[in-house]
């Protein structure tokens, strides 16, 4: 019995050709563009999935714009709990062209060892310390722009003006998925050295502290202790989370974000409308067909069954089509966009929240023709016919 039900539910969703290609159509691109709305929301927040919790950002209590004072790292080091701190400084320079946007930053020579996550060689590793002007760089980064080892890099300054020269002793590839390979980095000293020469008011500054600590689970008190530390300064911090940090970015575009997911639910609503009609389309053409079918013998839960089926058949094409597209578009997708959204990769939730859409279509699209067909008279309906 249920194998004849499979059968007719699957030869009544095709019976219109024409009408089920257009329907499953409309499904394929309602579920590829809910799936890829939500990688963009994902994107949004790789950095802050990214973060590390042992990891504290300190900076100024008033803004990023202003600088601290490199002599704080002295006194975070004599903080209980904190195991390692570098400094960075962002860059903002130009390449070659102000399309051509990627992260730089100036770092001291401990900051790469605080990220695990970015994996280089040793021998490269070693070829950057040694070298002043010496520069490392994500391996997308590299690849976009066909930069190798050795290669020359000219960037032009725009908050530290002037035209500067990097030479690449080393790319870094991501330790996971969501790491950022789209950043480059050089030495802060060597951008510390010329600030001496042209701006000295601006030299032995710090825009940022990175702060690895002993235990995750002492971020809050050890944060604490550190903003005390320099109360009442000239330059007084503010030292969270790195996750937090990078969700303070996230909040300056959180009505962005909000409306993205919106948008994504609105596509599903729309696409469930589009869908219950077709079903009803599909249960008034065969209102003869249920009663024959009553008349027979066949309980109303057989009917309703058979209705539920279609749509289901008809929402799992579309959505096994869907879903299978989100992938490669996603790359392709995520290779011209990849400057605003470094890691846009599609996260293992996305694709069951698409076949949960699709079901949830399915069934609240049968829904009504389904109740309506199980309830319909045999009388009726064979008046029906001719």
């Amino acid at each position: 019995m249920f194998t004849f039900l499979i059968k007719s539910a699957f030869l009544n969703a095709w019976r219109h050709r024409l009408r089920a290609v257009l329907t499953v159509t409309g499904l394929v691109v309602a579920i590829l563009a809910f799936g890829l709305l939500k990688t963009i929301v994902s994107a949004w927040y790789a950095g802050a999935d990214a973060a590390s919790d042992a990891r504290l950002i300190m900076r100024s209590s008033v803004s990023l714009v202003f600088s601290l004072p490199i002599s704080y790292k002295d006194r975070i080091r004599q903080v209980d709990g904190v195991d390692a701190v570098s400094w960075a400084n962002w860059f903002g320079g130009v390449y070659l062209d102000e399309r051509n946007f990627f992260p730089q930053f100036a770092v001291s020579n401990g900051y790469l060892d605080q990220y695990p996550e970015f994996l280089i060689s040793e021998a490269e590793k070693k070829a950057w310390l040694v070298d002043r002007r010496g520069g490392v760089a994500g391996r997308k980064l590299a690849n976009r722009y066909g930069w190798k080892v050795g290669d020359v890099i000219p960037i032009k300054g725009t908050i530290f003006s002037g035209n500067w020269s990097f030479v690449l002793r080393a790319i870094y590839d991501g330790r996971e998925a969501n790491t950022d390979e789209n950043q480059f980095y050089f030495h802060w000293d060597y951008l510390n050295e010329s600030m001496k020469k042209v701006s000295p008011r601006r030299a032995d500054r710090a825009g940022v502290f990175i702060i690895t600590i002993d235990k995750p689970e002492n971020a809050a008190a050890i944060s604490g202790v550190i903003d005390a530390e320099f109360r009442n300064s000239l330059a007084e911090t503010l030292t969270e989370t790195e996750k937090a940090f990078q969700l303070g970015f996230v909040a300056m575009t959180e009505a962005i974000v909000v409306a993205i997911e919106i948008v994504s639910y609105v596509v599903i609503l729309i696409i469930m409308a589009v869908m219950a009609n077709t079903m009803a389309m599909a249960a008034r053409e065969r209102v003869s067909e249920y009663a024959t079918l009553k008349a027979l013998g066949f309980l109303p839960s057989y009917i309703a069954t058979l209705i539920v089926l279609e749509s289901l058949l008809l929402c799992a094409v579309g959505a096994a089509i869907g879903v299978a597209l989100t992938y490669p578009l996603a790359e392709v997708f995520g290779s011209f966009f990849e400057s605003f959204l470094p890691v846009f990769n599609v996260a293992d939730t996305t694709p069951w929240l698409q076949l949960l859409s699709a079901v949830m279509i399915a069934l609240i699209a049968a829904l009504i023709p389904a109740v309506r067909s199980a309830r319909v008279r045999i009388v009726d309906g064979l008046r029906s016919i001719g």
